[in-house]
């Protein structure tokens, strides 16, 4: 197997970057020279802060959120690092996915290898050590409330640093202890401020959102492949792609998706042949304007993720050649609430015309049988998958409710506005996964209903298309477990390479 290595250094992650690290698992992590050297200068020059200081310095030598005027003596100062990590790891619910650990580990490491943190070397390379060996910490959806950070999910990231909690290892639960004691780790002793640098952040958000956008890109791209089948095979017109008719009402998104159907279409029969009906119904006639709303809306979202992927969001932040720390609010997860919302929507949105047009195509229009089968009554054929694919579109619905909307106040009332960003981001977590449910079960359906226009062919990359998944999910000719083909459907949008455009 190949082994990919990335740099952790100062220069901004690229989404491409951040695909590659999300989505290859032999990718290893080392520190730049330059980031070893920031780490050591700001933890030098905070031991030096620490020495020759009486004032209280936020979470370094005080206590936390409300506690801010309670001092710690020097000889605490370890034991109240530890004390917050233990004390915070009150997580509850589902456990996180592993594939959200893992972006979690990658962008806690990140914020730390600035310098202006105060952690001790040993501490990110430990986690770098984590990442590399595949050791991700169990940690839970609930309990953060996205604004001082997200403090219960990030505690128990940080447990097995401390050799407390539970950790996956090669598929297996093993407590934090036995893995340590299996890689020689011994467990660290956490100086000043290091508990809370590992606490405060929005590492929890920030891998939830980028997991999503880098989905989101592949489910537009799903939705335009899956919505151009799906006007082919319901003998669909092309003129309201027309770039004439975009450019009168020119949004970059709208005239994208277009430009992208038309090119999907290129040199289909079945789009070329004389129409009997005048127009098409929405959920086909406007997918420009559709799917290109969703557009604009993940390429929003993404720039802010990108930006937050890069950024310290810790608390307080230390600037050395300054000689500052500034206690302040990087952690507040609203600049990610707000968008986490926005994207829930917009994604929901692609689910909810692609139900319509499964709809559509099951309802016996424009000479294709009733539910798709050659005998309706004995078979049920498509019937069932609609409403499958209605009750997610619904649930989907639901959980567009903004999370951003609520605050509660916590903390004795020091944390007195929080941003409820952590439950905009599992709940983004679960449209993204529903979404795919949609567009594979209106994938089974346009590929059903594009058999019924035989002899006729879609365009080339479509007929290659869907020739690939013919050899996952074949063509329905009597009822069957339709559950399984929708499981296959699912697998194939996730993991089969796209067309090139």
């Amino acid at each position: 197997m190949l082994i990919m290595h990335h740099t952790i250094s100062k220069e901004i992650l690229t989404l491409s970057v951040l695909s590659e690290i999300a989505f290859t698992k032999n990718v290893k992590l080392s520190l730049s020279n330059d980031s070893k050297q920031a780490i050591e200068t700001c933890r030098n020059y905070l031991n030096e802060k620490v020495k020759t200081t009486s004032e209280p310095i936020y979470g370094i030598n005080t206590g936390f959120g409300s506690l801010y005027n309670r001092n710690i003596s020097a000889n605490q100062l370890e034991q109240l690092q530890e004390n917050l990590v233990k004390s915070h790891a009150c997580g509850t619910g589902e456990e996180v996915p592993h594939e959200i650990v893992r972006l979690m580990l990658f962008l806690k490491i990140q914020s730390l290898s600035y310098g202006n943190s105060g952690v001790q070397s040993d501490t990110v390379e430990r986690l770098i050590a984590f990442f590399n060996q595949q050791v991700y910490p169990v940690v839970y959806q609930q309990g953060s409330l996205g604004a001082s950070g997200d403090l219960a999910p990030l505690a128990h990231l940080s447990l097995p640093l401390i050799n407390e909690g539970l950790v996956y290892h090669q598929h297996k639960i093993k407590t934090a202890k036995e893995v340590n004691t299996q890689f020689n780790w011994q467990p660290l002793h956490l100086q000043s401020k290091e508990g809370l640098a590992l606490l405060n952040g929005t590492q929890f958000m920030s891998a939830y959102g980028l997991y999503a956008v880098l989905h989101a890109k592949r489910l537009l791209s799903l939705a335009n492949l899956i919505g151009a089948l799906s006007l082919d095979a319901f003998d669909g017109r092309i003129e309201a792609f027309d770039d004439k008719l975009q450019q009168a009402r020119p949004h970059n998104g709208q005239i994208h998706v277009a430009k992208t159907i038309r090119e999907i279409l290129q040199g289909s029969e079945l789009i070329k042949q004389k129409k009997k009906h005048v127009q098409d119904p929405y959920s086909f006639r406007c997918i420009p304007q559709v799917h290109g709303a969703s557009m604009q809306a993940i390429e929003h979202v993404c720039d802010v993720i990108l930006q937050e992927c890069n950024a310290v969001t810790d608390n307080p932040i230390i600037f050395p050649k300054e000689d500052e720390i500034i206690s302040g609010g990087n952690f507040h997860g609203q600049l990610l609430a707000l968008p986490m919302d926005y994207l829930a929507l917009a994604l929901s949105e692609l689910g909810n015309i692609s139900e319509r047009r499964t709809y559509q195509l099951i309802s016996g229009s424009r000479d294709l049988p009733h539910y798709l089968v050659a005998n309706p009554g004995i078979n049920s054929g498509m019937m069932i998958p609609q409403y499958t694919a209605a009750s997610i579109v619904s649930q989907n619905k639901q959980l567009c409710t903004p999370a951003s909307a609520d605050s509660i106040v916590s903390s004795n009332g020091q944390e007195d506005h929080v941003s409820m960003g952590a439950n905009a981001a599992t709940k983004l977590f679960r449209v993204v996964e529903n979404v795919y449910t949609i567009l594979a079960i209106e994938l089974l359906t346009s590929a059903q209903a594009m058999q019924f226009r035989r002899p006729l062919k879609t365009s080339p990359l479509l007929e290659d298309w869907l020739s690939n998944f013919r050899e996952k999910v074949t063509f329905l000719q009597d009822d069957r477990l339709l559950h399984n083909d929708i499981i296959k459907s699912i697998a194939f949008l996730k993991n089969s390479k796209l067309p090139e455009l």
